[in-house]
């Protein structure tokens, strides 16, 4: 077995305790490492005494087939007499004695004193005042088993072949195991079914089996002794605090037990029948009185009554119960007597045990025997130290707390540790539950690791065991880690997502064979890198318990032929054809057999270089599949876009922008224009000032950088169309221009250079000063929502161009180096009147309040704050200058990479990639030709399709205000490209997060306002951003919500529309302001600060009512308005749930009947990952017009057909969520889903031409 070197990295430790420790011992595994070529070979290792294992189910422990063959996790019998009952408690064997004749009548008989204990094996613990039944024994017939379990037992037939592990004699040619190793079934056996049944009511015992050797185990719970154990402390506590004149406190506990064990004996065995009365000198001197004293008389039958003194006040006494067998009630007290009589004689025994004195007071004689069965069922299970020694574990590791939970699980306890008995416990796991082998190995290595934390060497035995584990490719959860890593996963990784369950297998397998393919880019490691590939990968999919990733890995794993080996071995150049490789590769194989295996390698190793899907179903099937593509080749399938690095984002908006047909024609006609012909161009400053895009003006640059990028467009769209290929690759260059916006380029160009370069004007230069405010987003901080509306300085600041004015749904998209990175990634704040906040902080205290309504305004409705001049179609009252914005804290050079593996640093935001798409396309449409100009709003694609008008309304909440005040209501109207929704909390659909948008309350200057948007004109496409990024004061760190928002395939846009019914809006507007105040409480009842409040006042009522424990006077008055207090509450929340149902249904009534704005889902972008920063993005899209009932998933390269199901399914509880919808206006032939090249049509129409 080849050894493999243990890596340098340990799992960080804290700081050891108990100090001392060698100052030099070494921290970590270097040493360890270092040393192990001069170890010994594993096969001289003394071999741990263990059979049963079975070396194909360790190596396939993942197997769920095999490994539901075995018991699961065990324990050794050092950790199993710890599992029988408390070990800081003593178990005693209890024997009766015969007592003195008596003449009484109902003298119990001797059998009824043996039988008063419990079973007989049944053991006391003075602790408890109750008794454990507990047996061990060898047998090869099981107990009757009371319910089947979800584990298996263990193998029947291999623990009949051992009678016990331990023991002399009992396995003459040595023990096959070094110990027993015992598997739990808790409540198995009825106590009642046994050869001698326990008969004093319903007991269940836990069952524990060796699954090495015929012994079993039963054990029960505590069984309550006659007295509770609450009331025998407390009754002790209080003698040894108040000890009488004469007697030491120790005595006076024997003396007060030994009077009430007197009482008993007297009615037992003297038929005593007086009263006895509590207020007499002598019984108080020897028991006293109290509420404790009288409860543990009553525990017992003696309950307390008031005794007649003729002409005397009645005096209070205690009186015997009956003993009679021959009735039912005597025979019952008589026996809970008899069980008290046994067990206060026990705890008198034991408690006299002590060597802490009792002065000279003479203790009377007991007839009740009690020894320490320690030792005996210690023996009986293999936990005896004769049978297992103590005290090996160094001193350094006692009490190192880090270490308790490791040593529990591999089911053995610290004080018994040796290293043969450390590595048995390992093996035996890992041999019975196969599941969970990694767990014990990441645990026996945080073990060993331990000992080199603490300046010791560990055994050979155990560096020995780590170094077979580790050939055995066992690995830890930092391997795990490091393995998604070298695949590409993690937020910092070229994929951009977390490794996690919503990962499919086919995704995983693409990412390994993409880094093995890339890998051949850097020739000097790319031996080693392939290797670690190969290596992550196993080690995933054995984590998965993936079939299907471990049969690739094996068949496509290979030896680490390099590719000019694999040419060289079918001696074939690397500019052949598929055709002749495949031709030459089958004459190899045919003329040299015995070196099909080599051949076959080579040909993988070229598969996996030319990254050909040809060459690959060739190695899986045999067959050659013929020069065309393998799948995916039907005209009626869309093709799918391979990532360029994390840009999968990129791939879902281009895969969009495909779909809208007029958008695409109008890229498409751009296809062969020259980028450069714009320097030649003879239009003046004068036609560049006629045009605006997002409200401010365009530099030159800006248009020939628009012109390439949507070139570079119109050939992806083109290969969309006409190429046979199942995928395409974008250019890296469209990629760049995509997701680095001209102010990236122009940061990058002074960082580098220190000067402008730009063949811009100065009339541009002044007239740039604008802000663009292309599409409408909302900010992601309100600091960033005030820099972007100052004014900027007299040259063209990179806060001005191709900087998105937008937020992100799902979190900003962050610069390396920006020092004011965590600000912008935080999420929306949550409401309008927060963000109305955040602008009153940020204004200037000279700021006009006309200007600060507007901020508000715009805060409201996710919108930049617009001036005068950023576009001619709104309406402004009053105006003021902003104050000049601080400036910008330094950046670091953001690095561009323009290799064939690009990786734009983190993910970016969607919002703002798709700002800066659009921005280039309605740039690149621009005509300089003609007479349109920015005012001209439908003449551009971009605007025609995108864009509605919006009117927004700011009014005080008191009418009385509105009428006497005409001045404080505010009016104006906008462009929109987006609506909003904020995903905050569950149980609303999609009109509900509308509804939020239009109509709301913001704070302006101390008042509060409403703030109301309607809907003037609609465009043809609809977008609706679910904003998902929520901020958490308490952490001061966004989060994405997970909540589900409903949708369906239609929505109706009537009631936004400004020209809505008034009576509808206003009845509207007052069920909706019923409805939020409804859902509020139900939000305070089940998920508000302290809630939820019915199971908490359940529970403190259950508590209160059931506690023994602590000793707090019972008051059922509490407990009775707790209980009432939780049936008010429970009645509240239905009723405002049922009110929430009823008051949704009514606004939805008023409603159905305007359905003119219908508008039919056609896109939903999907977000998978818990951060609101990184994650994976693929989208649905609706197959229109030709099979509306159909749609596609376009996850990068794959494209696949999915139901309408799948698209509006409940994502409760999962991490991919949408995030934004977009809808068609119905009847509106805006959409072409497919949009194929099919030469088939081609050709029919050719015949009919002819």
């Amino acid at each position: 077995m080849d050894e493999e070197p243990i890596p340098n990295d340990p799992p960080a430790w804290g700081e050891p305790h108990g100090g001392g420790w060698d100052a030099t011992a070494p921290a970590d595994w270097s040493t360890f490492a270092s040393d192990v070529a001069n170890w010994p070979d594993s096969n001289a290792t003394r071999k741990i005494p263990i059979d049963g294992r079975d070396e194909h189910e360790e190596t396939h422990w993942y197997d769920p087939a095999l490994r539901a063959v075995r018991p699961g996790r065990g324990m050794l019998p050092p950790l199993l007499a710890d599992s029988l009952h408390d070990p800081d408690h003593a178990l005693y064997s209890v024997n009766t004695q015969p007592h003195q004749p008596s003449t009484s009548p109902f003298v119990p008989t001797q059998d009824e004193t043996r039988t008063a204990i419990p079973h007989p094996h049944a053991y006391y613990c003075k602790e408890h005042n109750g008794w454990v039944l507990l047996i061990w024994i060898s047998s090869t017939v099981l107990p009757p088993l009371v319910r089947e379990f979800d584990r298996p037992l263990p193998d029947q037939a291999r623990r009949k072949r051992t009678v016990s592990c331990v023991g002399d004699g009992e396995q003459p040619f040595g023990p096959a195991n070094l110990t027993h190793h015992w598997h739990p079934y808790p409540k198995a056996v009825d106590a009642s079914k046994l050869n001698t049944p326990y008969t004093h009511g319903e007991l269940l015992l836990d069952l524990y089996l060796c699954c090495q050797c015929s012994m079993y185990c039963l054990v029960s719970d505590v069984i309550p002794g006659v007295i509770p154990a609450n009331l025998v402390q407390l009754f002790t506590q209080d003698k040894l605090s108040h000890p009488a004149v004469d007697k030491t406190p120790r005595a006076t506990v024997v003396a007060a037990w030994e009077t009430i064990l007197t009482i008993i004996d007297n009615r037992l065995w003297r038929d005593e029948k007086r009263s006895l009365p509590i207020s007499r000198a002598r019984f108080k001197s020897k028991v006293g009185w109290n509420d404790v004293v009288r409860q543990v008389f009553e525990s017992i039958g003696f309950p307390l009554e008031e005794l007649p003194a003729g002409d005397k006040p009645a005096e209070p006494a205690l009186q015997p119960p009956p003993i009679d067998p021959a009735t039912p009630e005597g025979k019952a007290s008589r026996s809970k007597l008899l069980r008290a009589w046994v067990e206060v004689s026990a705890w008198l025994a034991i408690f006299q045990k002590s060597k802490d004195s009792l002065r000279e007071y003479n203790a009377m004689v007991l007839h009740v025997t009690a020894d320490s069965a320690r030792d005996m069922y210690q023996t009986g299970i293999g936990a005896h130290v004769s049978q297992i020694a103590r005290g090996l574990l160094p001193d350094t590791l006692r009490g190192y707390s880090m270490l308790d939970e490791a040593w529990k699980v591999l089911g053995m306890t610290p004080s018994t540790y040796s290293p043969e008995l450390l590595a048995f416990a390992y093996l035996a796991q890992c041999r019975c539950d196969p599941e969970n082998t990694m767990t014990y190995f990441n645990l026996l290595w945080t073990i060993v690791n331990a000992m080199f934390q603490t300046g010791l060497t560990p055994p050979q035995e155990l560096q020995t065991l780590i170094v077979e584990e580790r050939s055995r490719f066992r690995f830890t959860p930092e391997d795990a880690q490091d393995a998604a890593k070298t695949l590409g996963f993690g937020r910092d990784g070229e994929l951009g997502v977390e490794l996690d369950s919503d990962v499919d297998d086919d995704f995983i397998a693409q990412a390994w064979r993409s880094a093995r393919q890339r890998a051949w880019q850097n020739p000097a490691n790319a031996t080693e890198r392939r290797a670690k590939l190969n290596d992550a990968l196993r080690l995933v999919a054995e984590q998965r318990a993936s079939e299907k990733l471990l049969k690739i890995w094996s068949e496509e794993k290979g030896t680490g032929m390099s590719p000019e080996t694999a040419y060289s071995t079918l001696e074939v150049p690397k500019e052949v054809d598929e055709t002749m490789l495949l031709t030459v590769y089958s004459m190899r194989v045919e003329d040299q057999p015995s070196q099909a295996e080599r051949m076959r390698e080579a040909l993988s190793v070229i598969a996996e270089v030319t990254s050909s899907d040809r060459l690959r179903q060739f190695l899986a099937t045999g067959q050659d599949p013929g020069d065309a593509p393998a799948a995916n080749t039907s005209p009626d399938m869309p093709r799918g876009l391979n990532q360029l690095g994390n840009t999968c984002y990129l791939n879902s908006l281009l895969q969009y922008f495909y779909t809208i047909k007029d958008l695409r024609a109008a890229i498409q006609s751009l296809a062969h224009a020259d980028a450069k012909s714009v320097d030649d161009s003879k239009f003046t400053d004068d036609d560049l000032k006629r045009h605006r895009v997002g409200g401010r003006l365009v530099t030159r640059r800006e248009i020939s950088r628009s012109k390439k990028f949507v070139n570079l467009l119109a050939d992806l769209f083109f290969n969309m169309e006409y190429c046979e290929n199942p995928a395409i690759t974008p250019e890296i260059e469209l990629a760049k221009l995509a997701l680095v916006t001209t102010q990236d380029e122009e940061e990058d160009e002074c960082d580098k250079a220190g000067t402008e370069s730009s063949n811009d004007t100065d009339a541009t230069l002044v007239d740039d000063m604008p802000p663009r405010a292309a599409h409408d987003r909302a900010h992601s901080s309100p600091f960033q929502t005030q820099t972007q509306h100052q004014p900027e300085p007299q040259s063209q600041s990179a806060e001005n161009r191709g900087q998105s004015p937008t937020g992100s749904v799902l979190g900003k998209r962050t610069r390396d180096g920006d020092s004011s990175m965590e600000v912008d990634a935080a999420a929306p704040l949550a409401s309008p009147t927060e963000r109305a906040e955040a602008a009153k902080v940020v204004a200037s205290p000279t700021q006009g309040t006309e200007e600060l309504i507007e901020d508000v305004v715009a805060s409201s409705s996710k919108l930049p704050p617009p001036r005068a001049a950023s576009h001619p179609d709104v309406e402004m009252k009053g105006d003021s200058s902003a104050n000049k914005a601080p400036p910008l804290p330094p950046r670091k050079p953001r690095q561009t990479e323009d290799s064939a593996v690009m990786m734009f640093g983190r993910q970016h935001d969607v919002s703002e990639c798709m700002d800066n798409c659009m921005f280039q396309i309605e740039t690149a449409l621009l005509d300089f030709q003609g007479m349109a100009t920015d005012n001209d709003d439908k003449t551009s694609p971009v605007k025609r399709l995108f864009y509605g008008k919006k009117r927004q309304r700011l009014t005080s909440l008191s009418p009385a205000e509105d009428a006497g005040h005409q001045s404080s209501i505010h009016e104006k109207e906008d462009l929109f490209s987006h609506l909003h929704v904020n995903v905050a909390d569950e149980g609303f659909d999609l009109y509900d997060g509308l509804a939020r948008y239009f109509d709301d309350v913001v704070e302006l200057g101390g008042q509060k306002k409403r703030m109301e948007v309607s809907l003037v004109d609609l465009p043809p496409l609809l977008q609706i951003q679910l904003q998902r990024v929520q901020f958490n004061r308490e952490t001061q760190q966004p989060y994405k919500s997970q909540a589900y928002v409903k949708f369906g395939e239609t929505i109706y846009m009537d009631r936004f529309l400004d020209s809505a019914d008034p009576e509808k809006k206003a009845r509207s507007k007052e069920i909706q302001a019923e409805l939020t105040a409804a859902r509020e409480r139900v939000y305070k009842l089940t998920q508000g600060k302290h809630a939820p409040f019915a199971p908490a006042l359940t529970n403190v009522a259950n508590f209160l009512s059931k506690q023994t424990l602590l000793d707090i006077p019972s008051d059922d008055a509490l407990v009775t308005s707790l209980r009432d207090e939780e049936k008010l509450v429970t009645e509240q929340l239905r009723v405002e749930r049922e009110r929430t149902v009823h008051l949704k249904q009514q606004l939805e009534d008023i409603w159905k009947d305007d359905t003119s704005a219908a508008y039919e889902l056609t896109s939903v972008f999907i977000h998978r990952g818990s951060s609101p920063s990184w994650g994976h993005y693929f989208f649905y899209s609706r197959n229109l017009p030709n099979n509306p009932d159909a749609w596609f998933k376009y996850n990068d390269s794959d494209v696949t057909a999915v139901s309408k199901d799948e698209v509006l399914a409940d994502t409760t509880g999962s991490t991919a969520n949408p995030y934004m919808l977009v809808f068609v206006r119905k009847g509106c032939d805006a959409i072409e889903t497919v949009h194929r090249f099919n030469p088939e049509i081609f050709e029919d129409e050719s015949v009919q031409g002819g």
